[in-house]
């Protein structure tokens, strides 16, 4: 059965993704969280297989028109996926259900959106920046750069579902200035479909997945996107990107003051056992 509320949430979401570009588990992630009162773990790897079902109609569509660098795909992948396997093995030997690992997981989560949310306002200065005072990289360099990064955004979406969107594309901006930004959204976009795909398996056999939520979500995203893209020309972007970091950056905040005294509990926990 659809859920009409968890529906008219992923319209909601895929109309800002459709307009702002921003990938959907920054916003659908902590709505899962906050509105619903979904367990962190299952909130986060629902998410990724619903990312991964979106992300693989995008990047057919980018495929088509041909604006994706492969290159760069099997260097983000090549540090990714080993990432996200080391990642998710360390997950199944966690309680996923427990409170504490549910806190550690909204810690890396309010990370991730702030990181966002910084990007969001100053990703492009940043980038012009960085263009005008740092010297292009070798291939070689820009190669291993590449896997590093990929190895990040393996962890950092593992554990939140965040960070293959906003983040990933101004890291590949920066390593690839020559590249069309078409192309740099594209590649982004392919590398995302198998990072969040395995990512969202490995979660649906640890245990924390609902596909009756990720079934009501397509069913009001899909349309949402369409329509977002549509609208996405006849809204002023900057504008949208403000509104949206600062809600990134309130969600963040409120995650990280819940949840920071049970995580570091938990650490402290772990540390003792260690040291045992």
């Amino acid at each position: 059965m659809i859920d009409p509320l968890y529906s008219l949430s992923g319209f909601a979401v895929g109309l800002l993704v459709g307009m702002t570009g921003v990938g959907g588990g920054s916003l659908m992630t902590p709505l899962l969280i906050l509105l619903f009162g979904v367990h962190p773990a299952t909130a986060v790897g629902t998410d990724l297989l619903y990312a991964a079902a979106t992300k693989t109609a995008g990047s057919m569509v980018h495929g088509l028109a041909r604006s994706i660098d492969w290159r760069i795909v099997r260097r983000l992948a090549t540090g990714s996926i080993p990432a996200t396997c080391v990642t998710l093995l360390v997950l199944s030997h966690l309680n996923l259900d427990s409170d504490a690992v549910g806190s550690l997981i909204t810690l890396v989560l309010g990370f991730a959106l702030f990181l966002t949310a910084f990007v969001l306002v100053l990703g492009q200065p940043i980038i012009v920046w960085y263009r005008a005072h740092v010297a292009a990289l070798s291939e070689r360099r820009t190669a291993v750069i590449t896997v590093v990064v990929g190895a990040v955004l393996g962890v950092l979406v593992s554990i939140s579902s965040v960070g293959a969107g906003a983040i990933g594309v101004v890291a590949l901006m920066l390593l690839y200035p020559g590249r069309p930004m078409i192309k740099i959204v594209g590649s982004d976009i392919a590398h995302a479909v198998p990072l969040t795909l395995i990512a969202g398996m490995g979660h649906w056999m640890i245990g924390s997945v609902d596909w009756h939520i990720i079934m009501s979500l397509l069913a009001g995203s899909l349309p949402g996107i369409f329509v977002g893209s549509y609208f996405a020309i006849r809204v002023p972007e900057r504008a949208l990107r403000l509104i949206l970091a600062t809600t990134l950056f309130i969600v963040a905040s409120r995650m990280v003051y819940d949840h920071a005294t049970a995580a570091s509990d938990m650490f402290t926990a772990f540390s003792r056992r260690a040291a045992e």
